[in-house]
């Protein structure tokens, strides 16, 4: 396993000192945000978390490694090139096997946080299931990750554009735990509320942690979503952004976008039709997660 992974100086320093690391995805950064946005993002991000007390973690495939920690030069890297392959569990064995670029999605983040002794991590919303999925099966592998990947996602719920529903009672049939934090609602990324009930409400970051820790100690497999919600400020409105979505998706339909193209187009249109309001949003809610996320890793780790 080792010949595969390597670490940064930063996280080989946190581990060696017993200090809280928080895993970051990198998808975020190639496929979702554009340029110089996402790099300024990203390293924002970071930086929150070294201020909240625990070390940032940005996860990648490069030359043929799973690179725990990136460097500024390979932010970089990753926010302007316009090669740089969507890796899931699928992905990741081809993707080292050929050493070319891969931006890890949830799923592959979990994967590869997992194999690095990192329970916890930090992203903007998980995927779920489509709309119509009863009948596509187009269905994230986040989801399933969950089910089985010992690792927490400190998320604003999941993306508006999926069906929050069908979502919900996918991670209910892999026994995933909902935690909302300080709401009893399920956050729709854009926005604070859906009319979906999280499991339990935690109104602290320490029942979380020891939550998280009970779980795993009693070898109870998988992951758990800590659901944050976009703060106010930065909510956008349920009509409006429902709208915007629904032309989305009639025009995904329309151009036959399908697979993992749906997410990244929709995601892409509802910032055209919402004049950039949405990736402001997208930006506040991952700022948000990180300093909620950083806090509950610094209490995880105090209680191992």
């Amino acid at each position: 396993m080792k010949q595969y992974i390597t670490l940064s100086e930063e996280v080989r320093a946190a581990k060696e000192q017993g200090k809280p690391i928080v895993a970051l995805e990198s998808t975020i950064i190639s496929h979702g945000m554009p340029y110089p946005q996402n790099v300024k993002t990203a390293r924002e991000v970071e930086q929150i978390i070294r201020d909240h007390g625990a070390v940032p973690a940005t996860i990648a495939i490069v030359d043929g490694k799973i690179k725990i920690g990136l460097s500024d030069e390979e932010l970089e890297m990753f926010g302007k090139s316009s090669d740089v392959a969507k890796a899931s569990r699928r992905d990741l064995a081809y993707l080292i096997a050929t050493k070319k670029l891969g931006a890890t999605t949830v799923a592959a983040t979990m994967i590869c946080a997992e194999m690095a002794g990192i329970n916890i991590f930090v992203t903007g919303g998980i995927g779920g299931a489509h709309r119509g999925a009863e009948t596509t099966m187009d269905i994230s592998a986040d989801l399933e990750e969950l089910g089985q990947t010992n690792v927490a996602v400190i998320c604003a719920g999941a993306k508006s554009i999926l069906d929050l529903g069908l979502t919900m009672e996918y991670l209910e049939t892999k026994g995933v735990p909902v935690i909302g934090y300080q709401t009893d609602v399920l956050p729709a990324f854009y926005t604070r509320n859906s009319e979906f009930s999280v499991n339990v409400r935690a109104d602290d970051v320490e029942t979380i942690a020891s939550t998280l820790k009970v779980k795993w100690d009693l070898d109870l497999q998988g992951g758990a979503v800590i659901a944050n919600p976009i703060p106010e400020e930065y909510a956008m409105d349920e009509k409006v952004i429902n709208g915007v979505i629904e032309a989305a998706l009639k025009e995904a339909e329309e151009k036959h976008i399908s697979g993992k193209n749906v997410t990244p187009f929709l995601l892409g249109k509802v910032k055209e039709l919402t004049e950039g309001k949405s990736l402001d949003a997208n930006i506040a809610l991952v700022k948000n997660n990180a300093v909620i996320g950083a806090q509950i890793a610094a209490s995880f780790n105090s209680m191992k």
